[in-house]
């Protein structure tokens, strides 16, 4: 997978995260228009979202799904600290025993995807929805040790 693909990959994961109605709402652009930013089509290979939409979708995503595709092509490592709704304080305990749940469910999804010696999109995908959800567990986990650490 080439660089553009792999970034739209994370715009398109970054518009549903937002979700489609909200993102032209922030945007300012058509559904047609955010579509083309994260089609495949040969015809929207050049095609890419402008940064100051990015950055209006990231404040408003749980995740900065495109920060973080820019991030990890160039081997940086990115600190989240964003407080979220819903996330619970309960420090590097509960980061822990979460860490664990999410390993495991992602070794379940992988031991059923590789079962008959195919990942298929879909079981791809579905990895790599677990794979974001431990790489978030990871992260408030770095926050709360920093944190204790002073």
């Amino acid at each position: 997978m080439g660089i553009g693909s792999y970034l739209k990959k994370h715009t398109e994961a970054l518009v549903k995260d937002v979700g489609i109605e909200p993102a032209c709402t922030l945007t300012g652009k058509s559904k047609a228009t955010l579509g083309r930013y994260y089609s495949d089509n040969p015809e929207h290979t050049d095609r890419f979202m402008p940064i100051d939409a990015v950055a209006a979708l990231e404040e408003a995503a749980r995740y900065p799904h495109v920060t973080g595709a820019l991030a990890e092509l160039k081997g940086i490592t990115l600190s989240y600290d964003q407080d979220r709704k819903n996330a619970d304080s309960g420090g590097v305990n509960s980061d822990v025993v979460a860490l664990a749940q999410r390993f495991a469910m992602l070794m379940s999804e992988y031991n059923q995807s590789i079962e008959d010696g195919v990942i298929t999109v879909n079981e791809a995908k579905r990895l790599l929805r677990e794979t974001s959800a431990l790489q978030q567990v990871l992260l408030d986990m770095k926050l709360h040790l920093e944190e204790e650490a002073g």
